[in-house]
């Protein structure tokens, strides 16, 4: 049991969280891209099967869609070229099927980018990374990319979710600094990326975990700004 104190000490954290996200700063893309060739975009999982369509689509993922695009746009037109996407392409036979129902199989429609990317004029400029677990650092042509573009001072990241794939890539991009001593900002724009739903009463009705989707964003937000990530409300 916990004890009334920590009961009292927990909800005084809440709201310190919750006000925490309430004012977050937002920035300027102008101040942010002194030099383009310094400064690189990657997005994470915003692809039909998280959006749109499947067993794991999420509205409240579908909703940063439009401010995605919106900051691509802006950003190609500020010389930013570095843009990546990292997106779950899983085999038939997924080991991470074992925690999650099946979902973005190689080939299905669910594996596609969304269509308000793919429609961007400079779609065939950007890295497609196609992705077999949560963690985009783990795949090889990634970590190759950024040994690669040590040029690189600023990572953007967008996507979802929240507290999984964004949450895993922007550690790995901050530790993957911190590791080798490099001069690396990380930021995350909080209106940029998000993460699903699933209430006490259907986690128990389908025989799933409960996930409180507002929790869950705030809290792995915090948690990575305690890290060094630069988290914001937006670039405008």
């Amino acid at each position: 049991m916990v004890s009334v104190v920590n009961q009292k000490e927990t909800l005084s954290f809440l709201a310190h969280l919750d006000d925490w996200i309430q004012n977050l700063p937002t920035k300027k893309l102008k101040d942010l891209v002194v030099n383009p060739e310094k400064t690189a975009i990657i997005s994470v999982d915003v692809i039909k099967g998280f959006c749109f369509i499947g067993p794991l689509a999420s509205p409240r993922v579908a909703g940063i869609v439009d401010p995605i695009v919106v900051l691509m746009e802006r950003a190609w037109d500020a010389g930013i070229r570095h843009i990546i996407l990292s997106q779950d392409t899983h085999e038939p036979d997924a080991e991470e099927f074992g925690a999650w129902p099946p979902h973005c199989i190689r080939g299905t429609e669910e594996s596609e980018t969304v269509d308000e990317i793919r429609q961007l004029p400079f779609f065939n400029q950007m890295m497609i990374l196609e992705k077999n677990s949560i963690a985009s650092g783990l795949h090889h042509d990634l970590q190759q990319w950024v040994l690669d573009h040590t040029g690189v001072e600023n990572y953007i990241v967008v996507g979802d979710c929240s507290d999984l794939c964004t949450y895993q890539l922007a550690m790995f991009l901050r530790l993957d600094a911190n590791e080798r001593q490099m001069k690396r900002n990380v930021l995350v724009p909080e209106n940029c990326v998000q993460t699903y739903e699933m209430s006490m009463a259907l986690a128990k009705e389908v025989g799933a975990y409960a996930h409180p989707g507002d929790l869950m964003h705030e809290f792995f937000l915090y948690h990575m700004a305690l890290n060094g990530i630069e988290v914001i409300k937006a670039i405008e």
